[in-house]
């Protein structure tokens, strides 16, 4: 896959929807999914999520824990009065994911200016700064076309 400038995305259009692919490495599958949940009046299974996205359940399966895993589900039990029960996912709580997400951005954003001045301090270049006010949007769009998972 070829990745487009960092000038060319930012001349493109990225929405918010785009960033959980963006910050968690999410393909397609893993994203339908997440939104299905955020859709969702109440709890659903995997066989209910499996069904929405119209994919085999073993398949979702494997998407629904790699939504757990990053924190943008979370996962339910419900106990049935036969003794028996099953699990239900629900989207994490906005706020948590978006505080999340700023976390690894200013991580990210930190350790790009540190390269930044590296690559100033080595190649005498002393035009470079780092408080350029596009900075974080560059830095956003850098990391959503370096991760963009291939369709499955």
């Amino acid at each position: 896959m070829a990745v487009d400038s960092m000038a060319e995305q930012l001349r493109g259009t990225l929405q918010c929807e785009d960033l959980l692919a963006c910050f968690y490495g999410l393909n397609l599958l893993d994203t339908a999914c997440f939104w299905v949940t955020v859709d969702a009046v109440e709890p659903l299974t995997i066989d209910e999520i499996a069904a929405a996205v119209d994919r085999e359940r073993s398949t979702v399966y494997r998407s629904v824990q790699r939504l757990l895993q990053t924190g943008l589900l979370d996962k339910q039990q419900v106990n049935y009065e036969s003794g028996s029960y099953c699990h239900v996912y629900v989207p994490a709580d906005s706020g948590a994911i978006a505080g999340e997400m700023r976390r690894l951005l200013n991580e990210w954003y930190a350790q790009t200016d540190q390269l930044i001045q590296e690559f100033a301090e080595k190649y005498g270049t002393d035009t470079l700064t780092t408080a350029d006010s596009t900075a974080e949007s560059a830095c956003l769009c850098a990391l959503w076309t370096t991760q963009q998972p291939e369709e499955q």
